[in-house]
């Protein structure tokens, strides 16, 4: 099968992804071999190449918002069949054993896997799952429509539930990417008022569109205090702004995986009246199957750039320098 590929890591602007040949993987006992037809492409994907998240093994295939169809079965599998449609996220496999898994928190599990970092992911043609690890994707959403509800609408979800938010209440998004653009759709479904930092116009504009209440940038101070706040955008500096505009009792979530350094916080100015500053790592199978009802139920609308596989490195890059409007989906031939 055809690939990108990461051998190791290096600035996307140096294309470090390589486009190879490799063999068709075979699905073990209770796996599929799923055909992949789109994979979105997530700032995870760009923090793996770039070596600031560094996978246990190289080389490996990056991508984990695979959308693709049942092509072979493993031994045992009795819920899938040849030709069904099916969806891989960031979580590929937790252990069931754990202290956390058995307490329902499978994204915090002592030995989880990740599709794309610690098992080739989406960049290629075949890939395989565990069938307890695959999602069904509802009807409605094209293959292109729905790589980006994988990670950017399953780990959004997870972070407007960590937020806090309530019905009617005000959110703050920080950073307008593939995820905010699916929080924000969610958000207004729940009669949310949502107020959007964004430093790119384009951005501000689809926000605008979207149903944003509110555009600015994260410097400049909203008309009202937000009940909560997400910060999906990967910088440290952001922290500080975003418990500045935070109303009492409030809670600012990082939604992303990687964050540069958080400058140093004032406890009266930014955490005082009960503030709360909390990570979202990771995501269950029950946000996963929770989120794709809500999104079918909504339904969502996803934003997409598409682009061939070939053209991963350029995609990558893109997304760094901020010029995906919405959510970057490779199709694979």
């Amino acid at each position: 099968m055809n690939c990108m590929i990461l051998n190791s890591p290096k600035p996307v602007a140096d294309s470090p992804l390589k486009w190879a040949e490799i063999p068709d993987p075979v699905p073990g006992s209770g796996q599929v071999r799923v055909r992949i037809h789109t994979c979105g492409v997530c700032h995870t994907d760009l923090h793996t190449v770039e070596g600031e998240l560094v996978p246990p093994v190289y080389p490996v295939i990056p991508g984990h918002q695979v959308v693709g169809e049942v092509e072979k079965l493993g031994e045992g599998v009795t819920r899938w069949k040849i030709g069904d449609r099916v969806g891989m996220a960031w979580l590929y496999q937790a252990c069931g054993r754990c202290e956390y898994c058995q307490r329902g928190q499978e994204n915090l599990c002592e030995n989880i896997q990740f599709t794309g970092f610690h098992v080739n992911g989406g960049y290629t043609q075949y890939t395989t799952v565990h069938q307890d690890f695959a999602y069904a994707i509802p009807e409605g959403f094209s293959d292109r429509e729905a790589a980006p509800l994988l990670c950017a609408g399953i780990i959004g979800f997870r972070s407007l539930r960590l937020s806090g938010i309530q019905p009617g209440q005000r959110l703050g998004l920080y950073g307008f990417g593939a995820a905010a653009h699916i929080c924000i759709q969610i958000a207004s479904y729940w009669g949310c008022e949502v107020y959007v930092f964004s430093r790119s116009e384009e951005h501000r504009k689809l926000a605008l569109v979207l149903g944003a209440t509110w555009v600015g940038d994260a410097k400049d101070t909203p008309p009202k205090l937000l009940h909560s706040s997400i910060i999906f955008a990967p910088a440290g500096w952001l922290v500080p702004e975003a418990l500045r505009v935070l109303n009492r009792g409030g809670t600012v979530a990082l939604g992303g995986i990687y964050m540069s350094p958080v400058p140093e916080l004032d406890y009266t100015k930014h955490l005082y009246d009960e503030k709360i500053l909390r990570s979202v790592a990771n995501s269950t199978r029950q946000d996963g199957e929770d989120f794709l009802k809500i999104a079918a139920e909504i339904p969502i609308k996803t934003h997409t750039e598409i682009f061939p596989l070939m053209e991963a490195n350029q995609v990558l890059l893109r997304l760094k320098t901020g010029e995906i409007n919405g959510a970057a989906v490779l199709e694979i031939n």
